[in-house]
Formats: C-alpha cells, sequence, structure tokens
C-alpha cells in the first residue's frame, strides 16, 4: 500500500504554473529546479543551491505525509531502531530521495546525513521499506535497484566520508527531525530539515514542516495546488540564505511564484518574564537554570512576575528554531546532557534561520557553535553547557541567569 501511495504521489502531480494549474509528470523531468525565490540571484551566491534544496525538501514533505497517512491504516508499516528510537519508512525516503537528488547536481559536495542502510538491511527489509522508497526515487529519475537507493541512503551515513582538519563544504540533512511527532495522529510539529556548510559556515537552509499552521498559510485559492488542501492541511517551507534574510511561504505554494514569501523576523520581547519559551520534549523546566527565578505555566492568559510562558512544541529542536525565527516563540534552550550527544543535523538549518531572522544561537557560555569542531565526519557538535536560541533582544540576560545560578 505504502509503494502504491509513493509511486502515485510521485508519478504525477499538479503544479501551478503561470496562471493556472497542469499535470506534470516527475518521471518525465530529469529534477529541473524551479523554485523562484524572494530575493535577486545577483544577491545570493548559493542561489542554486538553494532553490535545489527548496524543491527536494518540498517534495521530500509530500512523502512525508503520503507515507504517514499509511502508518495509521497498515500495520507493520512503523520500524523500531535497536535504540528504540522511532524510525519509518519516511525517514529511509527522504534520505534516500534527497541523497541521489543532489548528488546528481552537486556531485562533489558530500552529504552529513542521520540514517544508513545497516538497519534496513540487518532486518532484511527490502519487502516492507526498500521497494516503496525505491518506488518513490524511481520515478523521479531512471530506472533505481534496491542498491542504489541503499547507496544513496548511505552517502549520507556514518561510514561515507572523512573530512580531515581542512576547511569542507558539505550539506547536512536530518530526513525528519521529531520522528516521534510524526508517529503521532495529531499536529506535532516534524520538520525535514536541510542545510549546506562552507568552511564552517551555515550559508543556506530549507525547514519544511508539513504540520505548520499560521495565518501565513491562508491564500487565495488560485494559489494552491490542486487537491492538496484535503491532504496535507496548511504546513510551511522556511528558508535562510547568508545576508539574504529569512523567509517562510505556504508548503502547498507553487514553487515558481514569488509573491507567497513573507519575510521573517524574531520577536522583540526584552524583558524575560513576557517572554514566550520552549524546551526539549525530554527536559524539564526544573533542570534548567531559569527555573531558579521562574516558575512554568503553560497558561498564556495568566503569566505572573515570577512566571515564564512555556509553549508546547513537540518534537525534535528543528520546531523550536521554526517557532523562534517566525517569532512565534522567543526563546530555545536546551541543556546538554553529559550521556547525550548532540548531532550538526538537529540543530544546523535552525542556526542559519535564527541568524537571518535576527536572532542568536549560542551555547551557555556565549560561544559561537562550532561545526568544524567534528574533524573527522562533522555529525557531532560540542555545546558548553547546552544551546541557547534567542530573538538578540534577551540572549545576554539569560547568558547572565546561567552564570549566575551555576555559580550559585
Amino acid at each position: 500500500m505504502v509503494m502504491d501511495i509513493l509511486h502515485s504521489q510521485f508519478s504525477a502531480v499538479r503544479l501551478l504554473d503561470g496562471g493556472g494549474t497542469r499535470r506534470r509528470s516527475y518521471s518525465s523531468r530529469r529534477f529541473n529546479v524551479r523554485a523562484n525565490l524572494p530575493f535577486p540571484q545577483h544577491n545570493a551566491k548559493y542561489y542554486k543551491e538553494l532553490q535545489a534544496a527548496v524543491d527536494v525538501v518540498q517534495r521530500a514533505c509530500h512523502l512525508c505525509v503520503h507515507v504517514k497517512s499509511s502508518l495509521f491504516s497498515t500495520d507493520g508499516k512503523v520500524l523500531e531502531k535497536n535504540d528504540q528510537t522511532p524510525v519509518t519508512v519516511a525517514d529511509f525516503g527522504v534520505q534516500a530521495l534527497i541523497s541521489l537528488e543532489l548528488n546528481k547536481l552537486f556531485p562533489s559536495i558530500p552529504l552529513v546525513a542521520e540514517e544508513d542502510s545497516a538497519f534496513l538491511r540487518s532486518r532484511n527489509l527490502a519487502d516492507t521499506v526498500l521497494n516503496a522508497v525505491t518506488a518513490t526515487v524511481s520515478s523521479t529519475c531512471k530506472p533505481l535497484t534496491q542498491d542504489d537507493v541503499l547507496k544513496g541512503i548511505d552517502r549520507g551515513g556514518k561510514d561515507a566520508y572523512v573530512f580531515g582538519s581542512k576547511p569542507a563544504t558539505y550539506w547536512v540533512l536530518d530526513p525528519i527531525d521529531g520522528t516521534r511527532g510524526f508517529l503521532k495522529a495529531s499536529k506535532a510539529l516534524y520538520v525535514v530539515g536541510l542545510a549546506l556548510v562552507v568552511e564552517g559556515e551555515i550559508v543556506v537552509g530549507v525547514m519544511g514542516c508539513p504540520n505548520w499552521e499560521d495565518d501565513l498559510s491562508k491564500k487565495p485559492s488560485n494559489e494552491i495546488e490542486e487537491g492538496w488542501d484535503a491532504l496535507y492541511g496548511s504546513g510551511t517551507v522556511m528558508i535562510a540564505h547568508i545576508g539574504c534574510g529569512t523567509w517562510m511561504k505556504r508548503l502547498s505554494s507553487a514553487a515558481n511564484s514569488r509573491d507567497v514569501w513573507t519575510r521573517c523576523s524574531v520577536d522583540r520581547s526584552d524583558i524575560v518574564h513576557k517572554a514566550r519559551f520552549c524546551i526539549p520534549d525530554s527536559q524539564t523546566w526544573e533542570s534548567l537554570p531559569l527555573s531558579s527565578l521562574f516558575n512554568a505555566t503553560g497558561n498564556a492568559d495568566n503569566v505572573g512576575n515570577n512566571q515564564i510562558l512555556l509553549l508546547e512544541a513537540c518534537c525534535g529542536s528543528l520546531c523550536k528554531y521554526l517557532m523562534v525565527a517566525s517569532g512565534r516563540a522567543s526563546i530555545f534552550i536546551l541543556r546538554a546532557k553529559e550521556k547525550t550527544i548532540i548531532k550538526a543535523w538537529d540543530h544546523a538549518v535552525g542556526m542559519i534561520c535564527i541568524h537571518e531572522a535576527g536572532g542568536k544561537v549560542t551555547d551557555w557560555k556565549g560561544c559561537e557553535i562550532d561545526l568544524a569542531a567534528d574533524q573527522v565526519s562533522r555529525r557531532i557538535i560540542f555545546p558548553s553547557g547546552g544551546v541557547l536560541v534567542t530573538n538578540g533582544n534577551l540572549h545576554n540576560q539569560i547568558l547572565q541567569i546561567i552564570s549566575h545560578t551555576s555559580r550559585v
């Protein structure tokens, strides 16, 4: 069933082109980059890379929604890795799709990503997973074998590249950040996140969030792809290019329409107890330094002077970055746990979206996050104390509270 859904989705999709809709087959085109961006090409050094990233992330989001629609009506489509982290057909499908297509356009740029095919190979899951992935990718280019798809997944796997000590240019991908949210039948936010890093600096970022709901997504019906609303809901794509700002548009908006992009800015809160906070789902407010000064409440209508408003946002880190960059939240704070490794793909794309929206990201000592600290594979980051994401106005105040409480 999953294979049939994915095949039908990617073999024929209605796209807005010019003044009306028409049917195009993905199998009849060679991944022609067609996304128009909200700023001129001469202002953006990595314009073509961002175009490609927008296009492939949008298609990856389509894949996610179709797979998810089958997960709750068909048995056996939810898998589980050895570390008990949920992983689905969509994780592998998104990584294969994005890896193969970016490799076709930018073969010299390696990929750092979350999944590898060892789990699929060890469980002999060709019938339940690999056929669906193969069907998805095959309809976007020449027919592929299962081995092609496995190699596509492993192009971003843990043993794919050794970068050495010299600066590298590479993509960073989280196929689905917030997989636990993806597995819920609710509107929990999950994100497909893709970033481009050049010599240690993040220069391009794209986040696709199929479940995002906001007034931004309310567009006239003639700008909506036919059939989208009934299946997909709202959803959003957030992009950032170094020096060009952060922008959002409805996920279902036509990629070649310039007027659907909206410029993003962080909120302007400058009083800590009036700010809106979000924290990791795996951590409690009481485990964070600010809890010594403020209690947390989820009631926005009744926040006292010794309280802060704590927003719910399941699951993963990237949806919190999206919330701060769009102005929905003011602060995202994460404590680095002793036995937990912090991965680059959980933060890289969010960092550029925050910076270009006017916010700030550092560790708990106020130092920038160093993506090049892991010289071997560029997969791990090492923030001191944790990660602090703010609107900029509140950053130093929060750092001072953290510093003060750590000395007490």
